[in-house]
């Protein structure tokens, strides 16, 4: 008997293709091939492989599984868990503490908004995803980086250098904060 999967990617089968897909010139540019292999979604399997090391690198027990979805079925989501009603990236539902354990949880991904952040980050989209995964492990893990005085910031620092991803989504909005404030100041 085969060991059951402690992890899970599923692909929303009613994901569009990315909007270069449409529209591809009669001879491609190497420029335009590469932002096509940019804006492509990693394989299942490569994700699942990523998904089991960074859960690893957590520490976080349990099955998980990634649903990557549409910005239209992930502000669903968003409306009806959490009151809001717009797209995010990446959504994390932890499990309910009879299961724990068992079950870590489950997390939802906007490729749409992945794709665009990757292009504003100048990366491929599944270093993206990559990014959001272990975000929302880290938020499975019981982690809040709007309550946690900059702990979850400090923990996904040292494992996006140990899986040698780029810069997180936290440090990404006090950036942010910091270039808009200095902006402000220069005024």
């Amino acid at each position: 008997m085969r060991p059951v999967s402690r992890t899970m990617i599923l692909i929303d089968p009613d994901l569009e293709p990315p909007p270069a897909a449409a529209r591809k010139p009669a001879v491609p540019s190497p420029e335009s091939r590469k932002a096509e292999r940019n804006d492509r979604l990693p394989s299942a399997r490569t994700l699942n492989a990523f998904l089991r090391e960074a859960q690893s690198a957590v520490r976080l027990k349990g099955a998980v599984s990634v649903l990557l979805t549409s910005d239209e079925k992930i502000k669903t989501l968003n409306r009806d868990f959490r009151r809001k009603n717009k797209a995010t990236d990446v959504l994390s539902f932890p499990a309910a503490e009879v299961s724990r354990g068992e079950v870590a949880g489950d997390l939802a991904i906007s490729v749409d908004t992945a794709r665009k952040q990757a292009r504003e980050q100048g990366h491929p989209l599944g270093i993206e995803i990559k990014v959001l995964i272990l975000h929302g492990l880290l938020h499975l893990a019981g982690y809040d980086h709007e309550t946690d005085n900059g702990e979850m910031a400090k923990r996904e620092r040292a494992l996006r250098a140990k899986l040698a991803l780029p810069l997180g989504l936290i440090e990404r909005v006090s950036k942010s904060a910091t270039s808009k404030t200095a902006k402000r100041q220069a005024r």
